[in-house]
């Protein structure tokens, strides 16, 4: 939901394919749906944004105000957000930009656009650089056409597999920044840093998202239509719920990454890791024949 400030330019840009008159016309402008950090309700705000090559910015500038705008707080709390820029529409990661890193995208923010200089100088804050990183498959062997359920599950499972990879690469890489930060005189080691929090908190949070729709949907309509697999559905639901405690305990680990142990984190990652990865591959194996006979997109039903 949005604020009534919000709702007429929200629905010009969904009426005419992204443009807008008025104080945004002629700008670079996307709708940003981010979860509620309290409520878990939708909320869609219009932003203008920057390019910096492949990348996709925003700025929580609120114009200069004190105080970080809701949808930042939004964001933090849920990193999965949806971006709609012109018709296109897709699947994003949020992850503030921190340090020389953030230094360096907003200093190409202003040279693009001016203005955010002037909020800066608003504000005592730190004015946020968020990079919208798609949510797309990475990489692996996810089909190359989708036409039936067995490859749309298996091109979920690629993702979930990449982003694995992901982040337990970010993760050496911080082990690796600890190492550098050894010794005497040294400065103090980094902490474990948003970009690891928000690509492990977005990665937990759809995995909850597809192992609830597998024991809410999918598995009950297997069982119905084929109930010899009802022990294979059963041992199915069972890893799921171990998945979703060692998730949890990864969760609540990243809660303040302040004082977070990263010896810590790197264990529970590769706990949650080699469960998810066994179970994955069983799935795979056991239920993906049965899927294979089951069309992908769904067909048309036609009304009455």
């Amino acid at each position: 939901m949005s604020t009534d400030v919000n709702q007429p330019v929200i629905e010009e840009f969904r009426t005419n394919g992204g443009k807008v008159g008025g104080p945004f016309e002629g700008g670079d402008l996307l709708l940003l749906t981010t979860t509620g950090a309290k409520s878990g309700s939708e909320h869609t705000v219009p932003l203008g944004f920057i390019r910096d090559g492949d990348q996709l910015l925003v700025v929580a500038s609120a114009a200069g105000a004190p105080q970080h705008p809701v949808w930042y707080h939004n964001l933090l709390a849920n990193p999965l957000v949806q971006v709609e820029i012109g018709t296109e529409q897709f699947e994003a990661i949020a992850v503030p930009a921190e340090g020389e890193r953030r230094d360096r995208l907003f200093a190409h923010v202003v040279r693009e656009q001016p203005g955010y200089g002037d909020y800066q100088a608003r504000t005592d804050r730190i004015l946020p650089v968020v990079v919208l990183e798609r949510g797309d498959p990475q990489d692996g062997e996810a089909p190359a056409e989708v036409t039936n359920l067995a490859d749309k599950m298996l091109e979920v499972h690629t993702w979930l597999r990449s982003q694995l990879r992901h982040v337990r690469a970010e993760v050496d890489a911080h082990f690796a920044a600890l190492a550098a930060h050894q010794g005497p005189g040294r400065p103090p080691a980094p902490g474990l840093g948003l970009q690891i929090r928000q690509h492990c908190l977005a990665f937990c949070q759809f995995l909850e998202f597809h192992h609830k729709g597998e024991d809410e949907h999918l598995f009950p309509n297997v069982r119905n239509y084929h109930p010899h697999l009802g022990s294979t559905l059963d041992r199915l639901h069972e890893e799921h719920q171990t998945v979703a405690r060692l998730q949890g305990e990864l969760v609540t680990l990243l809660a303040d990454i302040s004082s977070a142990d990263p010896e810590r984190l790197r264990f529970e990652l590769d706990r949650l890791a080699e469960e998810l990865r066994a179970h994955l591959d069983y799935e795979e194996e056991s239920i993906f024949p049965v899927l294979r006979d089951v069309p992908w997109p769904p067909p048309q039903v036609a009304e009455a």
